[in-house]
């Protein structure tokens, strides 16, 4: 006897139809959200990235934040002015002009002009022209060695601060001591400058340079609770140091800020 196979009804079929098409609008509507989610995750990435402007006083100071930027803040653009002129200035004359100041002033609002969200000046002898170019910036102005200053006062009473020249060590000392008084707290600071030390690394002797700063770093630190080098220049004298030599913590400024601008950007 032969077996009977009926066709599916008309009402199967307009079913199936129905299952088939709601499912297929499903998937299109889970991949159009899916793709509207990225869109919005992009737009916001975009939106979040900012841009820092780096004032130096010296081109040596580049691949140094360069570096430690590219570690701390991948995701941020960055841009670089550079002119030596400024400390050269603050050397020769033994203090920071009303002129040198008011170009330091200048740049800041050129970095402003440039479309920088943040700025930041590298040079610590030049702090008080940071400080003044801040009050008349729409921007957010930091000098270098804040917080730096700010770390080193949180970390005990007694500070010492050593610098290759008197236009920083006077700067550098003036900026702990204010730092102090707007945290409430009370410190005894030692300030120590490496005399003929810069003098030596300018005409090539890196190696004096070097061995002058270690000394008054050993000798400072069985007397202070935390060191500031009031200099970038002196951090790589710090890697050469016995780690008994390094009784207490010896702050610099570049990683410091950065660490700060990491936090706050």
């Amino acid at each position: 006897m032969a077996l009977r196979t009926s066709k599916p009804s008309y009402n199967f079929l307009l079913i199936m139809y129905c299952v088939l098409y709601i499912t297929y609008n499903l998937q299109l509507i889970t991949y159009n959200l899916q793709q509207l989610t990225t869109h919005q995750k992009n737009k916001k990435h975009i939106m979040k990235q900012k841009t820092l402007g780096l004032i130096h006083t010296s081109a040596t100071l580049v691949p140094v934040f360069q570096q430690l930027i590219a570690e701390t803040l991948p995701g941020i653009n960055v841009f670089n002015i550079v002119d030596d002129s400024l400390i050269k200035d603050v050397i020769n004359r033994g203090e920071l002009t009303p002129n040198t100041a008011r170009r330091v002033v200048d740049y800041v609002g050129s970095a402003e002009a440039a479309g920088a969200d943040f700025i930041m000046v590298t040079c610590s002898s030049i702090g008080a022209a940071v400080e003044t170019a801040a009050t008349l910036s729409k921007v957010p102005v930091l000098r270098v060695d804040q917080p730096m200053a700010d770390v080193a006062v949180q970390t005990g009473k007694r500070i010492g601060v050593v610098a290759t020249l008197p236009t920083t060590l006077g700067p550098t000392s003036d900026l702990v001591r204010r730092r102090a008084i707007a945290a409430g707290k009370e410190i005894e600071l030692t300030s120590r400058l490496c005399e003929g030390a810069f003098e030596a690394l300018m005409s090539g002797d890196a190696a004096k340079h070097d061995e002058m700063v270690a000394k008054a770093l050993k000798e400072l630190s069985t007397q202070v609770d935390v060191i500031v080098l009031a200099q970038a220049s002196m951090a790589r004298v710090v890697d050469t140091l016995e780690e008994a030599d390094k009784r207490v913590p010896i702050l610099a400024s570049p990683p410091q800020a950065v660490k700060h601008l990491a936090s706050i950007l």
